[in-house]
């Protein structure tokens, strides 16, 4: 009974002056507020990258042009060619099922007055099998379509949509760039392929995007697909043994490619994620530290302010270690307090964030909720150690004589 005296005794002190209370919780408020909405904007980031890239599929082999140094400095190479995708498909028929050369241009899709800006991908009828994205009205590119050159294409769900709305737009005509497709088909509602929106994209027959489209003689990628997903680390050897050999690299030079699997990109993206981290984290532990300072600075202000009551409480028989309690509940009341509103700042921050940029994709986990008051209460404990031991050694007899 004696306990729950003490607490309320510490709240009607900190009633008592309100406005002072409740600026000493800004600093808490602001340190919480910031690792909520970090932890909230980097879980969420996270897990919408690792979900994009695990619709990569664990079997396959990316390849992308590789780099080399010149005069001091990184510079990409453009190395893959089309010729490669049959050569590795063709040398390798028992580790690898099938390869997408893929060429990843820009252009502007119009339907009469509608007109659409969006990515044109020029690749091969391996590429729906491969990402497992299928048609939803007409048909895929076909093989007879790139050997031919052929002017067809198919849409992107968000590209048919915005330009032709329900209608089924097969065996109508587009512009890419002003050059007339015909579209053959309507892809499904996919959202995204690793970091590529393909709702948003048009494909063509790679030969017609990299001949009549846009005149280049590289690809911007490759991705095999690994006959079975055990068997990935011995295709990714053998693509390497075979693009080494198709491009004459001697023995002991670099490649002039770079390999990725989907489980090396979302290490890569961990660490880099980790980075952020510790900078966004050690941000938030400055601001808690100075929410600290600002609760010890508010309570020692009130141990001078109070010495006189201090004085009156020891004189009619109240401990010592009762009054250091007493300044310990108000201090961690103010940072519990500061603590809760930190997480409800932290949470709407994240939110809003989300909803205004609506690139950033937020995640609060209930673990951050409660990491997060703990760090506020022992933040609390620490700022009111020192002025509550302060207050429980002031000597009554002087305390009683103070004015």
């Amino acid at each position: 009974m004696f306990h729950i005296q003490i607490i309320f005794t510490a709240l009607r002190g900190l009633k008592q002056n309100l406005l002072r209370s409740m600026l000493a919780t800004l600093g808490v408020i602001i340190g919480v507020g910031a690792v909520v909405s970090a932890v909230s904007i980097i879980q969420g980031a996270q897990r919408d990258i690792m979900d994009k890239f695990s619709r990569l599929g664990a079997d396959q082999v990316i390849i992308l042009n590789g780099s080399e140094q010149r005069h001091g400095r990184s510079v990409s190479v453009r190395s893959l060619t089309p010729e490669d995708a049959e050569l590795i498909a063709r040398e390798n028929p028992e580790l690898i099922k099938a390869v997408s050369p893929q060429f990843q241009g820009a252009g502007q899709i119009k339907y009469y007055e509608k007109n659409v800006v969006g990515s044109v991908l020029g690749t091969t009828q391996a590429y729906a099998a491969i990402n497992s994205y299928e048609t939803v009205d007409g048909r895929f590119i076909g093989r007879e379509d790139v050997r031919g050159n052929a002017m067809v294409c198919a849409l992107g769900h968000k590209v048919a949509k915005d330009l032709f709305g329900w209608l089924s737009p097969v065996g109508e005509k587009v512009k890419i760039n002003g050059k007339s497709f015909i579209v053959v088909g309507v892809m499904e509602e996919k959202g995204t392929l690793g970091f590529i929106e393909v709702d948003n994209q048009v494909i063509i027959p790679l030969s017609t995007a990299m001949g009549r489209m846009f005149g280049a003689r590289n690809l911007s990628m490759l991705v095999a697909q690994a006959s079975d997903a055990k068997k990935l680390p011995a295709a990714i050897q053998r693509v390497k043994k075979t693009l080494r050999t198709a491009h004459r690299i001697k023995p002991g030079s670099g490649d002039d490619f770079t390999v990725f699997t989907q489980e090396q990109i979302k290490q890569q993206f961990a660490q880099v994620a980790q980075i952020f981290a510790v900078v966004l984290y050690s941000i938030a532990g400055i601001s808690m530290v100075v929410g600290g300072i600002g609760i010890m600075n508010i309570m020692l202000v009130s141990v001078t302010e109070r010495t006189r009551e201090i004085g009156v409480r020891i004189a009619v028989g109240a401990r010592r270690f009762d009054i250091l309690k007493q300044f310990l509940v108000e201090a961690s009341t103010i940072s519990m307090l500061g603590g809760a509103l930190g997480v409800l700042c932290g949470w709407a921050m994240a939110n809003f964030l989300g909803n205004f940029t609506q690139i950033l994709k937020t995640y609060t986990p209930p673990s951050i909720v409660v990491v997060a008051l703990i760090m506020a209460f022992v933040v609390g404990i620490i700022s009111g150690i020192y002025p509550a031991i302060r207050a429980a050694r002031l000597d009554p007899v002087q305390s009683l004589r103070f004015e």
